[in-house]
């Protein structure tokens, strides 16, 4: 087999392949033996059909794309570990000569990955944010915890104020006409939640039980209903109950009800202060990595081909499209509540994507220009981690990984960010 490479403009390429008539004709032999199973001739079974008899009935010709068909995955990633490029999309296959008893030749059209021009990435300079925990920060997150197991209890006396919950009825008119979901009985809302139209909840405060009153609104422009979208609405509201949050008091009990694993309050606030320690620090460290890759992205030049834009931009809707289904939704209820279309969507993520991909470029060069290698322990090692995260056998996490391929290119990526860190000043 003969194999010759013509760059062309931008990223792409011909690569022309010459396979030899032996190899070509071996793949007719192939083909015939599949098709003929399928032919029927009187006076022969299926499958027993000569083959001097079936080349007269329907020619040679008729094996040829059959042929292709076997001789293609055989013969292409041969074809292009030998010419040295690396195609990122499906070639375009062009046949400038089959015939039976010849050399194969076609030609295929390829986008190859582009070559990155690497700028500075070493000695990059960062600044290292403080990772140190106020005891403010503690505060805060134990008042968040007080919250979360507060009670709703009913206020006798008073008004609605921020925060409470009041449960009401509502029938809400646009134009004068009531609209479908325009109407509740004993609807349980926390005022200041923003989960209303916006200008509802504010309307509540001061209000007492068994008031009532005329909340008027105007809907969002963006609404989900196109019907009300950017219209005045008049809901008629009557309040039955309001509730308010009764907070537990912070001493050694609560430590106890929040965490089982606590005795007392002050090793509540110790155990607190540990964990936002420890996720401060991360936050910090992803902050100064996602630095020195913007930079180091910045310094290099590179092409980038749409089709890896458009890739990445599929591998987000992915992404997306896991988060809805996480939250209860998926892409029909998320385009119906927000008004967008898949194609405005994916125009949306365009930026991103093009980002995306420009980094994990710069990423993959300069791992090759400093020669930094994924071994088998650190694909072991890293398989050990999932297996543990996931509480799974490590021979289920291979098995749902299919190839352990994607995860060396990830590692490699780690490897050469974790460069950039291990060669950057960082200004503290």
């Amino acid at each position: 087999m003969s194999v010759k490479w013509e760059k062309q403009e931008g990223n792409e390429g011909v690569l022309t392949v010459e396979v030899e008539a032996e190899q070509f004709d071996n793949a007719l032999d192939r083909a015939f033996k599949k098709v003929v199973q399928q032919v029927s001739i009187p006076g022969f079974r299926k499958g027993k059909v000569p083959r001097s008899l079936f080349e007269k009935r329907f020619g040679v010709e008729s094996l040829y794309q059959d042929a292709m068909d076997i001789i293609l995955p055989e013969v292409y990633p041969q074809a292009i570990e030998e010419a040295g490029i690396d195609p990122i999309d499906r070639p375009e296959i062009d046949v400038e000569q089959i015939e039976k008893g010849k050399n194969l030749i076609f030609t295929a059209k390829v986008t190859v990955k582009p070559e990155v021009k690497l700028g500075e990435y070493k000695g990059l300079e960062v600044e290292k944010e403080d990772a140190a925990v106020s005891e403010e920060e503690v505060e805060n997150e134990l008042k968040t915890l007080q919250e979360r197991h507060a009670e709703l209890v009913v206020k006798e006396e008073g008004t609605v104020a921020e925060g409470d919950t009041v449960v009401l009825d509502f029938d809400g008119y646009v134009d004068g006409e009531a609209f479908e979901g325009g109407q509740a009985e004993n609807y349980s809302l926390e005022v200041g939640s923003g989960s209303f139209i916006p200008g509802f909840e504010e309307q509540l405060t001061g209000l007492e039980t068994g008031a009532e009153k005329d909340v008027e609104v105007t809907f969002p422009e963006e609404y989900h209903a196109e019907n009300l979208a950017g219209k005045p609405a008049v809901f008629k509201v009557k309040i039955h109950e309001i509730k308010t949050k009764e907070l537990p008091a912070l001493d050694d009990e609560f430590a106890k009800d929040a965490d089982e694993e606590v005795e007392t309050l002050e090793e509540l606030k110790a155990k607190t202060k540990a964990r936002l320690e420890e996720s401060k620090k991360s936050e910090v460290e992803n902050k100064l990595r996602d630095s020195l890759v913007d930079q180091a992205s910045d310094n290099a030049e590179v092409d980038i081909p749409e089709v890896l834009i458009d890739n990445e931009v599929n591998r987000m809707m992915g992404e997306f499209e896991q988060r809805l289904q996480m939250q209860g939704m998926n892409l029909e209820l998320y385009f119906q509540f927000s008004g967008q279309d898949e194609e405005a969507l994916k125009a949306q993520m365009q930026e991103d994507a093009a980002k995306r991909v420009k980094y994990n470029l710069t990423l993959e060069a300069i791992a090759k220009a400093e020669n930094l290698e994924v071994s088998d322990s650190d694909v072991e090692e890293e398989l050990n981690k999932m297996a543990e995260m996931y509480n799974m056998p490590i021979e289920n996490i291979k098995q749902a990984l299919g190839s352990v391929d994607g995860l060396k290119e990830d590692l490699k990526i780690r490897k050469a960010i974790d460069f950039l860190v291990e060669n950057s000043k960082a200004a503290a």
